[in-house]
């Protein structure tokens, strides 16, 4: 389980600086040109050491395991990410990580219905206040965002949880190097069928956000997720959601340290939520496996 908590937070801090980075090139490359070379990159990155966890397991790769990958690649980066990116055309970039980080809320039902993982009032409790803090964060009273972009988000982390859950049913089976790399790269080819059927236009690539391009696709899109589905496999899969709460509490941190942006007090009383709200949700989570 200690394991398990260590890839939650690594993953979190990598996630985390997915927006930075991405806001620093965000006029320069179109974002479906951004999200299919990251995915891409990622997927290539991860392809060796499939190879090998494909071998070293004996892991079976048939017709079924192909139409596996092309549902959870089109669920995370034809579905999940379009929607992401699309969002962030009607709203600010910010908005949409906040509300996308809210994706936790659909993994509970997803995983009580489809893994019938079981879960607590603490459970509960622990996303009501990391929900809170989600909220304070995004001080929807003091902004007038497009309901569009509202909608489109939601879309995203709700595809995004869906993606995680089924994710989550052969993990054991292919290994989550395997099942992160063949979803990305067969999602992202689906990707690019519905960018040419709809002719998005591509831009050209300039020299000096090539590192931001590398660090997005290998550190964020490839080993982020790796750990991500290795937190999954560790704890499960509600509890590895706490990932997307804790990242809208790094971010701004991240964002004062990086790109000097104060932090409101409406951000730090929402950091705080929570943070309690994940230490109650891995305290619940601990007593669990322990009883177990």
């Amino acid at each position: 389980m200690k394991k398990g908590y260590i890839y939650i937070f690594l993953s979190a801090f990598i996630f985390s600086t997915m927006e930075i980075v991405s806001k620093l090139i965000s006029n320069k490359i179109s974002p479906y040109e951004l999200t299919f070379i990251r995915f891409l990159i990622g997927g290539l990155i991860l392809l060796p050491f499939s190879i090998k966890e494909i071998k070293n397991k004996k892991i079976k790769i048939d017709f079924k395991s192909f139409l596996y990958f092309a549902f959870t690649g089109f669920l995370c980066v034809s579905i999940s990410m379009i929607f992401f990116q699309l969002a962030i055309i009607y709203t600010k970039a910010s908005t949409v990580a906040v509300i996308f980080s809210t994706n936790p809320i659909f993994t509970l039902p997803f995983a009580y219905f489809i893994l019938k993982e079981k879960f607590n009032i603490k459970t509960i409790l622990s996303m009501v206040l990391c929900i809170i803090g989600v909220i304070i964060i995004f001080n929807p009273f003091s902004i007038n965002p497009d309901i569009i972009g509202i909608i489109l988000s939601l879309f995203a982390a709700i595809a995004f949880s869906l993606y995680s859950v089924i994710g989550r049913l052969k993990i054991d089976t292919y290994g989550s190097t395997t099942l992160t790399c063949f979803s990305f790269l067969i999602g992202d080819i689906l990707l690019l069928i519905l960018l040419l059927i709809f002719k998005v236009p591509i831009r050209e690539i300039s020299s000096d956000i090539i590192p931001h391009i590398i660090y997005l696709g290998i550190i964020v899109t490839g080993l982020g997720y790796l750990l991500y589905f290795a937190a999954i496999k560790e704890t499960s899969v509600v509890i590895s959601s706490i990932v997307f709460f804790i990242k809208p509490a790094l971010a701004p941190i991240l964002s004062f340290i990086l790109l000097k942006e104060e932090i409101p007090l409406n951000t730090i009383i929402g950091i705080g939520f929570i943070l309690i709200g994940a230490y109650i949700m891995i305290l619940s989570k601990k007593k669990a496996y322990i009883k177990s």
